[in-house]
């Protein structure tokens, strides 16, 4: 009998590129596992997947359409192919809680939406649990299962497992009709098993950053280094794109602009930068959660006066945290008691 993905039976058998290893007898028989073996373990997570399970999403699009920018990614079975080849169906589990948001304005068409938000645990006997969200609009029919497979594998990142996916920046290929590479990109050495296995890495400079030679502006190709960045950096990052639709795009670049110059947060290079921006930009999403919960009890009458006292035309201008606490400081107070000011 064949085992998944039709490679060879138990005693032999690789799954994404990495074999079933004997420290998963141990994690059964309920046996402490010394520090050599837990590094055994993270080694053979972090091994990338086998490129015929990487697919490709494109992320961004040149004017004509013709060109667009694609990064690899992994769908969730090759996740828990990869947990079963080394632990059992036996040796892990998830759990997952779902949630739902407070009502945000979509940048791209205006609409008032709430988010479905899914976390997801998950744990491997003799190594521990981590957790980590996931989320999607909630008027996507497949809203919970998106947030649910995004929470999963980011849980999965946190023990090593596909994390090496966070070192692309996206590369500019060739989009048919339908918007569809017509042909998938050659993965770098390092992003194999066999490289990896090799001691193959990412490109590194000054210690952290990948530095991918070419960039690709439009139709046209910029031949300045493109830094990207460390794997926790690159989480940093997605947490900050993120919080551009929910935050709606005015305020969010106008953040931006404030606190570091910039329009695209993959432009800001530096790791502390990149976290007070991520700060700021959460505390503005809690902001606004207030003057929602304020508006939604008085309504909208009391905030035109409130910002033209700030000399602010609209919320969605505001680019610092100060005005915002002014602005939802005055709505919770003409809104009086009832009001969640966490």
């Amino acid at each position: 009998m064949n085992a998944p993905n039709g490679h060879a039976p138990a005693q032999t058998q690789h799954i994404n590129g990495v074999p079933r290893i004997a420290p998963v007898f141990a994690l059964l028989s309920g046996q402490q596992l010394g520090t050599e073996v837990v590094q055994e373990i993270v080694r053979e997570l972090e091994v990338p997947f086998d490129p015929s399970v990487i697919e490709w999403r494109v992320t961004n699009t040149a004017q004509n359409k013709s060109r667009g920018q694609v990064i690899p990614y992994a769908d969730q079975r090759a996740y828990t192919d990869r947990l079963n080849a080394l632990f059992t169906p036996a040796g892990w589990t998830r759990k997952y809680a779902v949630h739902t948001s407070a009502n945000f304005e979509r940048s791209k068409d205006k609409k008032v939406v709430a988010k479905i938000l899914v976390t997801c645990e998950l744990t491997i006997a003799g190594l521990g649990s981590h957790s980590a969200t996931g989320e999607e609009w909630a008027d996507d029919e497949n809203a919970g299962t998106s947030a649910e497979a995004q929470a999963f594998k980011r849980a999965c990142s946190c023990f090593g497992l596909g994390r090496y996916l966070y070192y692309f920046a996206g590369i500019w290929v060739d989009l048919d009709q339908g918007k569809y590479p017509k042909t998938a990109p050659a993965l770098p050495a390092w992003a194999t098993p066999a490289g990896w296995r090799q001691g193959l890495r990412p490109p590194q400079k000054s210690g952290s950053a990948e530095v991918v030679p070419t960039r690709h502006v439009g139709n046209g190709c910029d031949r300045r280094p493109t830094p990207t960045r460390s794997a926790e950096d690159m989480e940093v990052l997605r947490k900050i794109e993120a919080l551009a639709e929910p935050l709606g795009k005015k305020m969010f670049r106008g953040f931006l602009k404030a606190l570091a110059r910039v329009w695209d947060p993959k432009q800001i290079n530096d790791p502390a930068l990149l976290r007070k921006v991520l700060a700021h930009l959460e505390a503005a999403q809690r902001g606004l959660a207030r003057l929602d919960a304020a508006l939604d009890k008085i309504g909208p009458e009391p905030l035109g006066p409130i910002l033209d006292s700030l000399n602010i035309r609209s919320v969605d201008q505001v680019d610092n945290l100060e005005s915002l606490r002014k602005i939802v400081l005055a709505m919770e107070e003409k809104s009086g008691p009832g009001v969640c000011r966490g």
